[in-house]
């Protein structure tokens, strides 16, 4: 029987995951940076959006551990389909014809390299496929692990769920982005392995928040939930 009570704090949970997850795509189409750090000689160059997109994760952490896969998977689809939102309406202003005092100051071309990115085919697309697969293998990783572990040792789950779906999502992301033309093929392995060192690095940081968040929902929300019989079909309704 689907799980149908209502939570106090659900909604505002919900709304910070798709505002970071917006954020974090906008950040990754305006600046790549480069603090001049090397790995075994690779630059650790990455996105603006890393800095941000692994709070995604850690919301989604929460969401799973807390509601369970069920509410999660929701919540998935919400960021998706907020993010194809986006994606559009920076596709449709960018149609768009600018003013003439605008064009003279800033102008369709400074858009298009700012802002375009967002809305081209090629990040959008790489963006919603690293997103779609990094978060559903995330949760549903960790909501086995929460089952297999009887709700012990929070932080093998928070961080191993992350291993799996920040690496997913870092590699295809950057793939996909450097196929359309995004990024090009000579940063991948630089871009890859930051993002992904960077990712799981920020969720570790995070680990004594996630903690400290999970404890004060499962006691506000008088919930903790376990998908012992959850369907963790992507698709499924409900």
């Amino acid at each position: 029987m689907p799980n149908l009570k209502p939570y106090k704090y659900f909604d505002l949970v919900m709304t910070a995951f798709v505002a970071v997850l917006i954020i974090s795509n906008v950040a990754s189409s305006a600046k790549i940076v480069d603090l001049g750090i090397r790995l075994f000689g690779v630059p650790l160059a990455f996105d603006g959006g890393t800095l941000l997109f692994p709070i995604s994760y850690v919301f989604g952490d929460v969401l799973t551990e807390v509601y369970g896969f069920r509410r999660s998977r929701r919540v998935i689809w919400a960021g998706f389909f907020a993010l194809a939102l986006t994606s559009a309406a920076f596709a449709l202003i960018g149609a768009l014809p600018g003013e003439a005092t605008w064009q003279a100051y800033a102008g369709d071309e400074v858009y298009q390299v700012v802002l375009g990115g967002v809305s081209s085919g090629g990040i959008v697309l790489a963006s919603l496929s690293g997103y779609w697969l990094g978060e559903f293998f995330n949760s549903i990783v960790l909501a086995k692990m929460k089952v297999l572990t009887g709700g012990r040792w929070l932080w093998t789950r928070t961080i191993g769920s992350t291993l799996i779906g920040e690496a997913l999502d870092s590699a295809v992301f950057v793939a996909v982005a450097s196929a359309f033309g995004v990024f090009p093929w000579s940063l991948f392995l630089a871009l890859t392995l930051t993002n992904y060192l960077l990712k799981v690095g920020i969720e570790v940081l995070f680990t004594p928040l996630t903690y400290a968040t999970v404890a004060w929902l499962k006691r506000a929300e008088d919930e903790d939930y376990y998908d012992r019989e959850t369907n963790f079909n992507p698709f499924a309704g409900g």
